[in-house]
């Protein structure tokens, strides 16, 4: 027998994926302090295989809701479009706890540094080298990603194709150069409030990178398989919102604490 809707919002089934989330969360971070404490990555390495499965298969049902189900109306993507923002504003705030974190710190040097900001001993990196071609990347990037929202919009699929590619492969040489950085830093994150600073607020920023790349990753391969149409691509408009977010907060980090800072 068929029921009848009569409204337009999408309710949606019953669905494993929200409990595998939380337990994959309380496995990751468990298994963190555990790492921390007996140096065995395995509880930890467990809760990220737990969660790279509950996102595949979560991304899955959505993809398939919208795609061929035809689930996701215009209000349920005006809903989507609020949640997004929302995420969004709440990511800034997150962000926003490091600069305030860092100027504090740099602002009023305490004793314990010497009342010198960076510290004595502290050899920081060169802002017109590998900081200032981060840059370039991600400000490259966010220019490839606009690009491809431009063709999904104006139906050419390839264009969008190589924009989306463009956009996922900048993202992983900013990701490489990250990397290389770090491990040519002559200080740690224990090394006084700088390191510690510099390093959660730029490697958090770096793990947002990696996120919004995978998006982008779902994003190139959905296109691939047609998933897209110029009214109807939300999943990738939210992919590029986050990643102009992503872009925005490095301009701010390369001024505060690349530039400013050193």
């Amino acid at each position: 027998m068929m029921i009848k809707s009569n409204h337009s919002f999408h309710m949606v089934d019953q669905s494993p994926w929200p409990l595998s989330a939380a337990m994959g969360a309380i496995i990751l971070t468990s298994g963190m302090v555990s790492w921390f404490y007996t140096f065995s990555p395995s509880l930890m390495i467990i809760g990220v295989m737990t969660l790279m499965f509950t996102t595949y298969q979560w991304w899955r049902d959505i993809s398939r809701e919208s795609t061929y189900q035809g689930l996701h109306s215009i209000i349920v993507m005006k809903g989507m479009r609020w949640g997004m923002i929302l995420f969004i504003t709440s990511e800034v705030l997150f962000f926003f706890s490091f600069f305030w974190a860092f100027f504090h710190s740099s602002l009023s040097p305490i004793n314990e540094i010497g009342l010198l900001w960076p510290p004595i001993g502290i050899n920081i990196f060169n802002p017109l080298q590998v900081p200032l071609l981060n840059t370039i990347i991600l400000l490259s990037s966010g220019v490839t990603v606009t690009w491809a929202h431009h063709s999904i919009m104006e139906k050419n699929h390839s264009q969008s194709l190589q924009g989306i590619l463009s956009t996922v492969i900048l993202g992983a040489y900013f990701t490489a150069l990250q990397a290389f950085e770090y491990l040519e830093a002559s200080f740690s994150l224990s090394d006084s409030t700088y390191g510690s600073t510099f390093f959660i607020a730029t490697g958090f920023h770096g793990l947002h990178v990696i996120i919004g790349s995978t998006f982008l990753l779902v994003c190139l391969i959905r296109h691939f398989n047609n998933h897209f149409s110029s009214y109807h691509h939300f999943g990738f408009e939210a992919a590029a919102w986050y990643w102009h977010f992503v872009d925005v907060v490095w301009l701010f980090l390369y001024i505060s604490i690349y530039w400013w800072g050193a």
